[in-house]
């Protein structure tokens, strides 16, 4: 392995991505990572140090639609002659959610390992954790509960075993980050060239979390409020950090709302055995209400079925199929619009 090799190793680059390049772009192109994105360019991370730190993106990256920008994880090549990014590489793993106004946001791409964060409080909801574990299987992601600031509960372990039952062989561990020691536990997943996002509601440490990763304050951190045991709101945007470990850790807002779209198979995976349970009703085309041999029904009555995982497993395939319905009709509407001017651009130029 050359230096340059290395070095991009380093920065979580894979045979994933070097089996996108052609031999052109292998002899002409630096891979360089995206750290911040702003309005009209992005703060990148290269193996050659004579980069600069940010670049403009071109009109090409800037009118493409929303979901195929570049966004905090990507890798972009650029030609070192011109110093002009010249494309995108498909994504390993892609995080987005449905964000307000019926638009899908990128939250991070190249995401190895997902923490998805709740203090030891009032914050601890297991319906929650479901649609991060959602999003984290439908990206391709591998997630882990982190529970944090465990100074606020006086006995973890039914925390950590309520989590632990969401999922098979779901990671829960539980830290308390204002202890410099306090997050060993973390460092399997933060390996050299791994990158690891934090996810959870604002207030719940993901910014503590990360400062005492990183081994010093890059994010600023407020204190809980007195009252009902909320965290205030601090990281207000996402950015990609190094680890003293050697790999990565991306930080993002707390979200108000994770509108679900294009993760069927997501909540499929979280909510295996409710498919497996589907398979065995009667008729196949069962609503699991009052329909004879439903073995959902069965199951409630029984009590094998949580009912409250069954209400947050419809709950969310309801709202999926709305938003993702809602997604695709917007793009169709893109789609007609940008024919419509390309169909009146044509006649223009032909004198009708």
């Amino acid at each position: 392995m050359t230096g340059q090799d290395a070095a991009l190793a380093s920065l979580g680059w894979t045979e994933f991505f070097q089996q996108q390049l052609s031999t052109a772009e292998i002899a002409d192109s630096e891979p360089v990572r995206v750290s911040t994105v702003h309005r009209g360019g992005v703060e990148i991370i290269a193996p050659v140090s004579d980069i600069p730190t940010v670049m403009m993106l071109p009109p090409t990256f800037l009118s493409a639609p929303e979901e195929e920008r570049p966004t905090v994880g990507d890798w972009l090549l650029l030609d070192p002659r011109t110093r002009i990014l010249t494309r995108r590489l498909a994504r390993a793993t892609l995080l987005k959610r449905l964000a307000p106004g019926n638009r899908v946001q990128l939250i991070a791409a190249n995401v190895n390992t997902l923490f998805i964060t709740s203090s030891c409080n009032d914050d601890f909801n297991l319906s929650r954790f479901e649609r991060y574990l959602a999003l984290a299987s439908d990206a391709g992601t591998d997630p882990v509960i982190v529970l944090t600031k465990a100074d606020l509960a006086q006995n973890t372990q039914p925390l950590q075993q309520q989590a632990a039952a969401l999922m098979p062989s779901l990671p829960v561990i539980c830290v308390n980050a204002t202890q410099p020691g306090g997050v060993t536990a973390l460092l399997e997943w933060c390996g050299k060239g791994q990158t690891i996002a934090l996810v959870g509601s604002s207030g719940t440490g993901k910014s503590t979390l990360v400062n005492t990763l990183i081994g010093h304050d890059r994010q600023a951190t407020q204190a809980i409020r007195q009252g009902d045991s909320k965290g205030r709101h601090t990281t207000t945007g996402r950015s990609l950090h190094a680890l003293p470990s050697g790999g990565w850790v991306i930080d993002t807002p707390g979200m108000r709302e994770l509108g679900l779209t294009d993760t069927e198979e997501g909540i499929t995976d979280v909510f295996a055995e409710i498919e497996e349970l589907a398979g065995q009703c009667r008729f196949s085309n069962c609503t699991h209400q009052k329909e004879p041999g439903c073995a959902i029904t069965a199951a409630l009555a029984s009590g094998q079925l949580d009912p409250r995982r069954w209400r947050n497993f419809t709950n969310l395939r309801t709202e999926e199929a709305r938003n993702t319905a809602t997604i695709a009709q917007r793009r169709k509407r893109g789609r007609d619009l940008s024919k419509s001017i390309r169909t009146d651009g044509t006649k223009k130029r032909r004198g009708k």
